[in-house]
């Protein structure tokens, strides 16, 4: 079981939601006492989507471009240093080319636990033209991968959700203890109830597991429910909503998509639909199938 986070990734842009990712990242950090990475990509390109790199036409942009983007990242160490306290720091580094490849490589070569990413205020636009795409870096990583909008600033982690599939998500529920314990919280674990009675047994079987894998762990409260419809990433945001839950933990599979067919064509995770905090972690090799 993960014990405590020593490494925090926050992908900066110099955009106004970074300040959203930034601000719960030392919020994390100050609570385990850990280290705060901010990390800016320089791809060269106009826009995410256009594969133009301006260094190419123009030589001097790529070095005023890397220059400025120093400057904008010192600045905000200058800002955000002081309000680090209990043993963690904040580093800054300046990166250039793809930025999923070269966000990757760094989350590998220097050991992130987390990465905590802001989420724009209109999806949309986020998530066509975003150069951080949330399910294909915790697929690519397996780091779990926190997104935040302002409203998630509110509080600490007190209510966290917890949605089952058919799986045994070991490492989601390691990390949601871990958390819970921490923030002094409670679990709820939430599934689909099966109309039909198909899949009710197994259902139960990997409800009843889940709370015995998290009592074998902490004494944290733990609440269990079953919720009615037939899309578990809608149902699951619906009953957030309705208990003013404060994280829920998610992962990138289809799962988690949000119905509705210009959803299934966008991958609208509901991460994305949430203006909640959502962690989404891609750690499923640690999972065991209901029998």
């Amino acid at each position: 079981m993960p014990k405590t986070l020593y490494n925090i990734l926050v992908p900066v842009d110099f955009t106004a939601k970074n300040k959203w990712a930034i601000s719960k990242a030392i919020e994390l950090a100050n609570t385990f006492h850990c280290n705060v990475h901010l990390v800016h990509v320089s791809s060269g390109a106009l826009m995410p989507l256009l594969p133009l790199d301006m260094s190419m036409l123009m030589p001097s942009y790529d070095s005023a471009d890397m220059t400025n983007a120093r400057k904008k990242l010192e600045n905000l160490r200058d800002i955000y240093s002081n309000h680090i306290c209990g043993g963690g720091k904040l580093e800054i580094s300046l990166l250039k080319g793809n930025p999923s490849q070269q966000l990757a490589d760094y989350i590998q070569k220097f050991d992130m636990d987390l990465v905590v990413v802001g989420l724009a205020r209109f999806n949309l636009l986020h998530r066509v033209l975003s150069t951080v795409s949330i399910s294909r870096l915790a697929r690519k990583t397996n780091v779990p991968v926190l997104t935040i909008r302002s409203s998630g600033l509110v509080s600490h982690f007190k209510k966290i959700v917890l949605p089952l599939t058919d799986n045994l998500p070991l490492h989601r529920i390691k990390l949601a203890t871990m958390l819970a314990r921490s923030f002094k919280s409670t679990v709820y674990l939430v599934s689909l109830r099966d109309e039909e009675k198909k899949e009710q047994n197994a259902a139960s079987s990997i409800m009843d597991t889940t709370l015995e894998v998290i009592q074998s762990l902490s004494t944290i409260p733990v609440q269990c429910f079953w919720l009615e419809g037939k899309n578990l990433a809608k149902s699951t945001l619906e009953f957030s909503k309705r208990i003013n839950a404060d994280l829920i933990m998610a992962n990138p599979l289809k799962e988690f998509h949000m119905p509705g067919w210009w959803n299934r064509i966008t991958r609208k995770l509901l991460s994305y639909g949430s203006r909640i905090p959502v962690i989404t972690d891609n750690r499923n090799n640690e999972t065991i199938s209901a029998s």
